[in-house]
């Protein structure tokens, strides 16, 4: 699945990259596979086997300039260049395109754009906007909190209390990201970035109250666009019969999209504060990014302990 070439030219994305129809609107439907952008350069004297045709090509200054000195018995070579299945060409700095390569994009149907941004701030601009675009992947069934910086990913089965316990965490000035339905993106190299669905955005449902917009009640503050996931709380009923983790040495993890994150097991029963908990796993989660495992140092403590014991 790519992005169609047209999407680079409506909605946030006009204004984003200035992008100027010049011809070849035939073939505004093509769609881009690759976040990857190539510049053409030396791929322009004849080094075709470097040519990946299913790249966005950005023509900055020095490639217009080289186009538009050619003679005929050159330009002839370079032809080869502009191949049917280009998604589309760019050219940088608002500078006009030679009269051939117009001919050319109009009668193979490949978009001609030209844009204000010199082609280094296009590139990185439509390079990060593809990535997104083009990333993994998938939607699940949880509620995305952001605490003292922390992505925790609520889960667990429903009616289990999960937005009751994010809301009590709205309450204590953390911020909602998403409740309920939560997408998920993998982003080069290995990060998850978690947001909600346009049309829920900022709204949750609380058994009791119904629908609540987090935005109103609690203000700008109170909710974020986007977060980093760092770690998977999920929430399970208390049972009696069940072990649970109390020392914490085992560290678990959850996969998403093939990135693993650190996972934690937490029993819901009436009186215990699931918002307490999940803060404090977040605080903990910071001191292990840090370099501090708290129940590790325990260990490594009573270890030494043993051994002075015994001797």
């Amino acid at each position: 699945m790519g992005v169609p070439v047209r999407e680079l030219i409506d909605g946030e994305q006009a204004e984003r990259f200035s992008l100027r129809l010049v011809t070849g609107e035939k073939g505004l439907g093509r769609e881009v596979t690759t976040s990857r952008i190539q510049k053409p350069g030396l791929l322009l004297t004849g080094l075709l086997e470097e040519l990946h045709s299913d790249r966005l090509q950005i023509f900055g200054a020095a490639e217009i300039n080289y186009l538009k000195r050619l003679d005929e018995d050159e330009l002839e070579n370079v032809l080869k260049v502009f191949k049917p299945e280009l998604p589309a060409i760019i050219i940088a700095r608002d500078l006009d395109p030679p009269g051939f390569l117009a001919d050319i994009c109009a009668g193979r149907g490949i978009p001609l754009f030209t844009t204000p941004h010199t082609a280094s701030v296009l590139i990185e601009r439509v390079t990060k906007y593809l990535e997104e675009r083009l990333a993994p992947s998938l939607t699940m069934h949880g509620v995305l909190v952001d605490v003292l910086g922390v992505g925790v990913l609520i889960t667990g089965k429903s009616g289990i209390g999960k937005s009751e316990c994010a809301l009590d965490l709205v309450s204590r000035g953390f911020r909602l990201v998403s409740d309920d339905v939560v997408i998920v993106k993998r982003m080069p190299p290995n990060i998850l970035i978690g947001r909600s669905s346009e049309l829920i955005k900022y709204h949750m449902e609380i058994r009791g109250l119904g629908i609540i917009n987090v935005k109103d009640l609690y203000g700008i503050t109170a909710i974020r666009e986007r977060k980093q996931m760092d770690i998977v709380v999920e929430l399970v009923k208390w049972e009696s019969e069940t072990e649970y983790d109390r020392l914490g040495f085992e560290e678990n993890t959850f996969s998403i999209l093939g990135v693993d994150l650190p996972y934690l097991k937490v029993p819901v029963s009436p009186g215990r504060s699931v918002a307490t908990i999940v803060e404090v796993a977040a605080r903990n989660q910071i001191l292990k990014i840090m370099g501090h495992h708290p129940a590790k140092a325990l260990e490594r403590e009573l270890d030494n302990a043993m051994k002075v014991l015994k001797k």
